[in-house]
Protein backbone atom coordinates (compact mmCIF):
# COMPACT_ATOMS: atom_id res chain seq x y z
CA UNK A 1 0.00 0.00 0.00
CA UNK A 2 2.63 2.18 0.47
CA UNK A 3 4.22 2.30 -2.90
CA UNK A 4 0.37 2.61 -4.12
CA UNK A 5 -0.01 5.88 -2.05
CA UNK A 6 3.28 7.42 -2.65
CA UNK A 7 2.26 7.02 -6.53
CA UNK A 8 -1.07 9.17 -5.37
CA UNK A 9 0.57 11.29 -3.19
CA UNK A 10 3.53 12.37 -6.02
CA UNK A 11 1.21 12.43 -8.86
CA UNK A 12 -1.24 14.66 -7.00
CA UNK A 13 1.46 16.59 -6.28
CA UNK A 14 2.44 17.47 -9.94
CA UNK A 15 -1.02 17.74 -10.84
CA UNK A 16 -1.68 20.85 -8.34
CA UNK A 17 2.14 22.32 -9.42
CA UNK A 18 0.71 21.95 -13.17
CA UNK A 19 -2.80 23.49 -12.15
CA UNK A 20 -1.02 26.26 -10.10
CA UNK A 21 1.46 27.07 -13.04
CA UNK A 22 -1.86 27.54 -15.10
CA UNK A 23 -3.74 29.53 -12.43
CA UNK A 24 -0.33 31.75 -12.10
CA UNK A 25 -0.50 32.48 -15.75
CA UNK A 26 -3.92 33.64 -15.94
CA UNK A 27 -3.85 36.07 -12.74
CA UNK A 28 -0.73 37.41 -13.92
CA UNK A 29 -1.01 37.35 -17.00
CA UNK A 30 0.70 39.91 -18.00
CA UNK A 31 4.40 38.98 -16.56
CA UNK A 32 4.09 35.51 -18.31
CA UNK A 33 2.90 37.39 -22.03
CA UNK A 34 5.56 39.67 -21.84
CA UNK A 35 8.03 36.93 -21.54
CA UNK A 36 6.47 34.40 -24.28
CA UNK A 37 6.06 38.22 -26.85
CA UNK A 38 9.72 38.64 -26.07
CA UNK A 39 10.43 34.80 -27.31
CA UNK A 40 8.63 34.78 -29.85
CA UNK A 41 10.15 37.88 -31.49
CA UNK A 42 13.60 36.57 -31.28
CA UNK A 43 14.82 40.22 -30.07
CA UNK A 44 17.81 38.71 -28.17
CA UNK A 45 18.73 37.24 -32.07
CA UNK A 46 21.66 39.25 -32.90
CA UNK A 47 20.85 41.51 -35.70
CA UNK A 48 22.10 39.78 -39.16
CA UNK A 49 21.54 36.12 -37.58
CA UNK A 50 20.12 33.46 -40.33
CA UNK A 51 17.71 32.80 -37.57
CA UNK A 52 15.77 35.83 -37.97
CA UNK A 53 13.49 34.60 -40.55
CA UNK A 54 11.72 32.84 -37.40
CA UNK A 55 10.37 35.91 -35.54
CA UNK A 56 6.78 36.24 -35.18
CA UNK A 57 6.11 40.10 -34.54
CA UNK A 58 2.33 39.54 -34.48
CA UNK A 59 0.83 40.24 -31.18
CA UNK A 60 -1.99 38.12 -31.97
CA UNK A 61 -0.14 35.55 -32.20
CA UNK A 62 1.56 36.05 -29.36
CA UNK A 63 -1.58 35.77 -27.49
CA UNK A 64 -2.86 32.90 -28.99
CA UNK A 65 0.39 30.92 -28.27
CA UNK A 66 -0.12 31.83 -24.39
CA UNK A 67 -3.68 30.94 -24.54
CA UNK A 68 -2.71 27.72 -25.57
CA UNK A 69 -0.02 27.35 -23.23
CA UNK A 70 -2.44 28.31 -20.96
CA UNK A 71 -5.04 25.73 -22.17
CA UNK A 72 -2.26 22.98 -22.35
CA UNK A 73 -1.36 23.64 -18.49
CA UNK A 74 -4.92 23.44 -17.74
CA UNK A 75 -5.93 20.17 -19.41
CA UNK A 76 -3.17 18.73 -18.18
CA UNK A 77 -3.66 19.71 -14.19
CA UNK A 78 -7.10 18.46 -14.76
CA UNK A 79 -6.68 15.05 -16.26
CA UNK A 80 -3.67 14.49 -13.39
CA UNK A 81 -5.60 15.28 -10.67
CA UNK A 82 -8.77 13.48 -12.19
CA UNK A 83 -6.67 10.64 -12.58
CA UNK A 84 -5.71 10.78 -8.85
CA UNK A 85 -9.39 10.87 -7.98
CA UNK A 86 -9.59 7.83 -9.89
CA UNK A 87 -7.05 5.95 -8.32
CA UNK A 88 -7.43 7.09 -4.26
CA UNK A 89 -11.36 5.75 -5.28
CA UNK A 90 -9.15 2.08 -6.57
CA UNK A 91 -6.38 2.48 -4.19
CA UNK A 92 -7.68 -0.96 -2.27
CA UNK A 93 -8.65 -2.62 -5.06
CA UNK A 94 -6.87 -5.41 -6.84
CA UNK A 95 -4.14 -4.90 -8.56
CA UNK A 96 -5.88 -5.15 -11.97
CA UNK A 97 -8.18 -2.59 -10.46
CA UNK A 98 -5.72 0.11 -9.64
CA UNK A 99 -3.50 -0.42 -12.58
CA UNK A 100 -6.82 0.39 -14.83
CA UNK A 101 -7.07 3.09 -13.15
CA UNK A 102 -3.78 4.98 -13.93
CA UNK A 103 -5.25 5.90 -17.88
CA UNK A 104 -6.22 9.19 -17.10
CA UNK A 105 -3.25 10.55 -14.70
CA UNK A 106 -0.85 9.09 -16.95
CA UNK A 107 -2.39 11.12 -20.29
CA UNK A 108 -2.11 14.19 -18.41
CA UNK A 109 1.61 13.31 -17.44
CA UNK A 110 2.60 12.85 -20.84
CA UNK A 111 0.65 15.84 -22.00
CA UNK A 112 2.95 18.43 -19.43
CA UNK A 113 6.02 16.28 -20.36
CA UNK A 114 5.06 17.01 -24.12
CA UNK A 115 4.17 20.84 -23.48
CA UNK A 116 7.08 21.50 -22.01
CA UNK A 117 9.51 18.59 -23.82
CA UNK A 118 8.17 20.07 -27.31
CA UNK A 119 6.69 23.47 -26.31
CA UNK A 120 9.36 25.09 -24.69
CA UNK A 121 12.62 22.85 -25.48
CA UNK A 122 12.04 22.79 -28.80
CA UNK A 123 9.66 25.39 -30.02
CA UNK A 124 10.61 28.21 -27.44
CA UNK A 125 14.12 27.21 -26.99
CA UNK A 126 15.63 25.94 -30.21
CA UNK A 127 12.94 27.26 -33.11
CA UNK A 128 12.92 31.16 -31.34
CA UNK A 129 16.35 30.89 -29.35
CA UNK A 130 14.40 30.97 -26.12
CA UNK A 131 17.31 30.32 -24.29
CA UNK A 132 19.32 33.66 -25.32
CA UNK A 133 16.48 35.35 -23.50
CA UNK A 134 17.05 36.55 -19.23
CA UNK A 135 15.78 34.85 -17.96
CA UNK A 136 16.53 31.64 -19.42
CA UNK A 137 13.03 29.49 -19.07
CA UNK A 138 14.60 26.22 -20.82
CA UNK A 139 16.33 25.37 -17.25
CA UNK A 140 12.37 25.98 -15.49
CA UNK A 141 11.18 23.98 -18.40
CA UNK A 142 13.53 21.23 -17.85
CA UNK A 143 12.62 20.77 -13.84
CA UNK A 144 8.84 20.40 -14.97
CA UNK A 145 10.28 17.65 -17.69
CA UNK A 146 12.46 16.10 -15.13
CA UNK A 147 8.97 16.09 -12.29
CA UNK A 148 6.59 14.87 -15.14
CA UNK A 149 9.14 12.24 -16.61
CA UNK A 150 9.69 10.78 -13.07
CA UNK A 151 6.73 10.71 -11.96
CA UNK A 152 5.19 9.13 -14.85
CA UNK A 153 7.47 6.64 -14.50
CA UNK A 154 7.14 6.00 -11.02
CA UNK A 155 2.90 5.80 -11.81
CA UNK A 156 3.43 3.83 -14.82
CA UNK A 157 5.15 0.60 -13.10
CA UNK A 158 2.70 -2.36 -12.90
CA UNK A 159 1.76 -2.47 -9.37
CA UNK A 160 1.16 -6.46 -8.12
Amino acid sequence: MLIRYSKILLTAALGALILLVAINNVTDYATNYQFVSHVMSMDQVPAGSPLEWRAVASPALHRMFYAFIIAVEFSAGALILAGVWRLLLRRKAEAARFNAAKGVAIAGLALAVGLYLFGFMAVGGEWFQMWRSQPDAEQAAFRFIGCAALVLLFLGQRDD
